[in-house]
């Protein structure tokens, strides 16, 4: 007997594209119909969401990495009607300090088109668990995704607010997903997003940094599936 369908949509992170989640479709059920959502269009989290809901399925399992998280939480709050179940990794609730506003519009300034080349390497390898930090190969894929995303991009997305993004509003089936060895985002943050979001279910992913679909994506792509609702 054949499985029902599943309609999947991928939202990535900052800087990042359709590539982050190349390997982990590989480990998806043949029942997988993914969509692949691209953040590249509007000034607002709000705004990105009203143009991602004109090219979505009518109902679907929405999956959001990092800022993809972010997202996914707006998209989730806003079309409940559209959304069946929901899968935050490695994201929170907490908005940019003050310390990374400023971080982040000082990347802006010291960069143009002509000298943007994706994110640099320091940055890249900070995102990693250390036994990833000299991987050539996922270095370089992560820097090719913020290349070919291009430096308006990268001027848009370093602008998102994060400021107000729903959370106690979500009610469909949610699975926060963490890592324990997150540089970039904390084991506490993903304690108070499963705190915020009513009903909310949590897993761990050991054996990786940030970059959870990148570093470990079969592991990922296996708590996924085990928890996602019966279609």
């Amino acid at each position: 007997m054949s499985l029902k369908p599943r309609k999947i949509v991928l939202i990535p992170g900052f800087m990042l594209n359709e590539m982050l989640w190349h390997e982990f479709e590989t480990y998806l059920p043949s029942n997988c119909i993914v969509h692949h959502a691209s953040v590249t269009e509007g000034r607002t989290i709000h705004d990105v969401v009203q143009h991602l809901i004109t090219l979505l399925p009518e109902k679907f399992s929405l999956i959001g990495f990092s800022m993809g998280g972010y997202i996914a939480r707006q998209l989730a709050a806003e079309f409940p009607e559209r959304v069946e179940s929901l899968v935050l990794i490695a994201s929170s609730l907490r908005e940019d300090t003050p310390l990374e506003a400023e971080a982040k519009r000082k990347s802006v300034q010291s960069l143009s088109p002509t000298t943007f080349k994706g994110l640099s390497s320091h940055a890249i390898a900070r995102t990693l668990h250390p036994i990833n930090t000299s991987n050539q190969d996922m270095i370089s894929a992560i820097q090719k995704m913020g290349c070919s995303l291009g430096f308006e991009a990268f001027i848009t997305q370093s602008s998102l607010s994060r400021q107000g993004i729903p959370y106690a509003t979500i009610c469909c089936p949610t699975l926060v997903i963490a890592s324990e060895d997150d540089a970039i985002r904390s084991m506490k943050e993903a304690e108070e997003l499963v705190e915020a979001i009513p009903y909310a279910s949590f897993r761990i992913i050991r054996n990786c940094g940030h970059m959870i679909p990148l570093e470990q994506p079969r592991e990922l792509a296996k708590t996924i599936v085990e928890w996602l609702p019966p279609t």
